[in-house]
């Protein structure tokens, strides 16, 4: 995107002096809810040609999630509706990745084919506004998603006490590339001007303009659409607003003041992995008021992860998409769990992976198990080193602690799986269940051809094929006649002697 939607996350300092109301509604800055008196529209049309990839910007991900969702969020969060995205490069794309997230109906999609400039964006959005008339509208961008909830509760509740436009500024280290912050000798802001239209006193500031907006529906829809592309890019700056609100007696222009690490865009992948490191850190220090990190820079936890209290978690644990830990639980190195309920007080032993699976109570998993999507172990089980499970159940309290793979199976409760086990599921066309019931005790090297059950305590030996059900309390047996031929390791060892 060009620097002058180069938006942020700002956590505001301070602010310049306010405008004379024009009888906005009042609310306490920092109220970030009211009923309905808020749109949103997120600009997510840009290609990201720093990017070099074949995917538009907004659908690299951060942290498990697209950029393009996280303003979305943000906006919804602070009770933005309608919520309206304006998509251009791979639109079918980035529109599926908001369905997947938000569900139909969440987010209006406005298309922008032709990229000629960010005002011309907003411009497009406005008819998805029409019936929204004479309340607010909030401006954000689809690379910034480190932005504060903290930023725009303040930036929307100045708008709603002084019927203003509200903006951000900051001042980076090097403003090459920003639009500048215009003031008058009072500091009022005067207006914005782009780093290829500005003169050289003006490039000397270091004000820059961070990109968001918040104002009055019908000042952005008259504004933009007075918008003029005589400029040296040729295109409709949304930034030439702020001058028009500024001499408009009745709008009037507040700036809130922002961290320039809070306020970076993302235009390429160095840019992308320092934000998903700033994000990492900033959830990893708000978990350590009530979770133990053991190496809090190497853990990795996504924002839709929650966490309950005195959970512990190891070296290079990764967390991600909507897992859940439960109270008292300990992680240990090297986990990944992705869409995982884990239950209070439960295990999870070093380099142990688990995709959509949920894990009781008291559970002991790992290390180095697999637990596949379908996989459910209840209070109190075990799942050793170099098992695997996949579409299975476990029930209260059983274990397979050693080198077994059970796939498509129902195991009850105090079950014993010894080690070398295989649920043989799949003939190459079909998948088939097995079944054991409460209190058996499978043997080690066994395989269960499925579809197969094993009744209710019963117990299947050592090196056993079951190929048909087990009856309630049976001993299941199949072994070849075991055959001894004296002397013979004496003539084989004498042979290989001789032969040296």
């Amino acid at each position: 995107m060009l620097p002058e939607i180069r938006a942020s996350m700002a956590r505001s300092a301070k602010t310049t002096p306010k405008p004379r109301s024009a009888g906005g509604r009042p609310a306490k800055i920092g109220d970030d809810r009211v009923a309905n008196d808020l749109a949103a529209i997120v600009l997510a049309a840009g290609k990201g040609t720093r990017m070099r990839s074949a995917r538009a910007k907004v659908l690299h991900e951060l942290l498990g999630r697209p950029l393009g969702l996280y303003p979305i969020e943000l906006a919804r969060a602070l009770g933005a509706d309608p919520v309206v995205a304006v998509l251009g490069h791979q639109r079918e794309a980035v529109e599926a990745a908001l369905l997947a997230r938000f569900g139909a109906g969440a987010v209006t999609v406005v298309e922008q084919t032709d990229q000629r400039g960010t005002g011309h964006a907003v411009r497009l959005a406005m008819p998805a506004l029409a019936d929204f008339r004479g309340k607010l509208v909030l401006v954000l961008y689809g690379d910034v998603p480190l932005l504060r909830r903290e930023t725009l509760a303040e930036l929307v509740g100045t708008s709603r006490r002084y019927g203003c436009l509200s903006i951000v500024t900051t001042t980076p280290p090097d403003p090459t590339g920003y639009g500048r912050i215009v003031r008058d000798q009072r500091g009022h802001v005067m207006g914005v001007v782009e780093q290829k239209d500005a003169s050289p006193e003006e490039r000397a500031i270091t004000e820059v303009n961070a990109g968001i907006y918040c104002g009055p529906v019908d000042f952005f829809r008259a504004a933009t659409a007075a918008l003029s592309a005589r400029n040296a890019q040729g295109e409709y700056y949304l930034t030439d607003i702020v001058a028009r609100a500024a001499a408009d007696a009745k709008i009037g222009v507040t700036a809130i003041d922002a961290d320039f690490r809070d306020v970076a865009g993302i235009n390429d992948r160095l840019q992308l992995a320092e934000a998903e490191a700033a994000m990492r850190a900033r959830i990893n220090r708000a978990l350590q008021a009530h979770v133990t990190f053991r190496d809090p820079a190497s853990a990795v936890v996504e924002p839709d992860v929650e966490i309950g209290v005195d959970v512990e978690l190891g070296r290079n644990v990764a967390l991600r998409g909507r897992t859940r830990i439960g109270h008292g639980a300990r992680i240990g190195d090297g986990v990944i769990l992705t869409d995982v309920e884990v239950g209070a007080g439960a295990e999870i032993r070093p380099y142990t992976v688990a995709t959509e699976a949920s894990i009781g109570a008291g559970a002991r998993v790992g290390p180095f198990a697999h637990l596949r999507p379908g996989s459910r172990l209840g209070p109190d089980a075990h799942v050793g080193n170099f098992v695997e499970t996949k579409q299975t159940t476990l029930g209260r309290g059983s274990k397979a602690n050693h080198l077994s793979y059970l796939g498509d199976s129902t195991i009850g409760d105090r079950v014993n799986i010894g080690a070398g086990t295989i649920t043989c599921n799949y003939n190459g066309y079909e998948k088939f269940r097995t079944v054991i019931e409460d209190g058996v005790a499978i043997g080690s090297d066994t395989q269960l051809v499925a579809p197969v059950r094993v009744g209710k305590g019963a117990v299947v030996g050592a090196g056993t094929t079951v190929t048909r059900d087990v009856a309630p309390g049976a001993l299941a047996l199949s072994r070849a006649p075991q055959i001894e031929k004296p002397g013979y390791a004496r003539k084989v060892a004498k042979k290989y002697a001789n032969k040296k």
